[in-house]
């Protein structure tokens, strides 16, 4: 037996829009903001969220943020093998 949904959702879901720095719609790869809007079952806007990409240097940081989140994945992959050195031993 086969029930069909009283009110049938027409239309998308959800919809995404990706903006670049000037506010022009582009392709997800080059957005720097953009915002996601649910729909609900009657095609009514549920929720909205907006979100954007910032790029800022951490004034604290000598090196870049990549290089930083580099050493830190090698300094727990050491602290790692210490870890199993020690157990094993």
């Amino acid at each position: 037996m086969t029930r069909t949904p009283e009110f049938p959702v027409t239309g998308p879901r959800r919809k995404v829009t990706y903006l670049d720095a000037q506010g022009q719609p582009v392709e997800p790869a080059k957005a720097v903001e953009g915002e996601i809007v649910e729909y609900d079952a009657h095609g009514q806007p549920a929720r909205r969220t907006k979100f954007f990409l910032d790029r800022r240097d951490l004034p604290w940081l000598p090196v870049s943020e990549p290089a930083f989140l580099l050493w830190v994945l090698v300094g727990l992959f050491v602290v790692w093998l210490i870890i199993g050195f020690v157990l094993l031993t």
